[in-house]
């Protein structure tokens, strides 16, 4: 991570936070600012997420976006305007070179982390990538994504763990793989509101268990990860994606407390 955050040090972790997608043109705007004054003050490393577009829905009528040019238009400014990197997914090999223009780091979803094209296409934007472990895989398997990735002349890539599926509507988290990632040699990251969703409901609509984010970044920072991922909103309730793993933007400023205070006694 040091051409990203040059000073960070061994007691810190970075954080990669923001909402699951672009909804208007305000949000976005809002949610960096809290998070930037609570991570200066905590000086924690941030990277600002926010995916451009929702191309993975359970159901048809869910909301996609606001429009993807407009989308990362907005990244793109948060970016200018605070000074901070940015981070959004992409879902095809022709989104790649388009994204780049606006953001810092191309991350790859989990259910697309073995596709090649995608990998080089990221690879080749120079941007660092970060790939999300697919939830079928092992850690150790993440070798041969990180792999793809460098073949093409890229050595700026980041893995993060997201849980694996357990049975059809719920996920695990197996620790193991933060130890099994990190000696791939690359930045490992604990992702830790996804790895609480619980997909597949019968309403078409992906439940989860934000009671225990807290738990899974408390257990991420104890066992090494060097970055936490978490999306947070304003009102997870009236949230257009993911409203039901996200973390309350009123409780973040606890929990990053929490987390510098368990990493700096490490």
């Amino acid at each position: 991570m040091n051409s990203l955050f040059p000073d960070i040090r061994n007691d810190r972790f970075f954080l990669m936070a923001g909402p699951c997608v672009i909804e208007n043109e305000e949000m976005p705007f809002e949610i960096a600012e809290h998070l930037i004054k609570l991570t200066n003050e905590l000086d924690i490393p941030l990277i600002f997420k926010a995916s451009y577009k929702k191309a993975n829905r359970s159901r048809m009528d869910s909301f996609m976006g606001i429009g993807d040019e407009k989308a990362l238009r907005i990244l793109g400014e948060i970016r200018k305007k605070y000074g901070i990197p940015v981070v959004t997914d992409i879902h095809d090999a022709h989104e790649a070179s388009l994204a780049a223009e606006y953001v810092d780091v191309l991350q790859i979803p989990a259910f697309l982390c073995r596709q090649t094209e995608l990998l080089i296409a990221a690879a080749k934007t120079g941007k660092y990538v970060n790939i999300k472990k697919g939830q079928f895989l092992s850690g150790p398997a993440m070798r041969f994504a990180v792999d793809k990735v460098i073949s093409a002349g890229n050595d700026h890539v980041m893995l993060t763990e997201r849980g694996n599926s357990f049975g059809y509507g719920d996920l695990v988290v197996d620790f193991r793989n933060i130890a099994f990632m990190k000696e791939i040699g690359v930045p490992v990251i604990v992702d830790v509101t996804h790895s609480l969703q619980q997909p597949n409901q019968s309403s078409g609509v992906t439940g989860g268990q934000p009671a225990l984010i807290g738990l899974i970044a408390k257990a991420g920072i104890a066992v090494g990860a060097d970055g936490i991922f978490m999306e947070t909103h304003p009102n997870p309730a009236k949230a257009k994606s993911d409203g039901a793993n996200m973390l309350p933007m009123d409780k973040a400023a606890n929990l990053l407390e929490q987390l510098v205070r368990l990493k700096e006694a490490l």
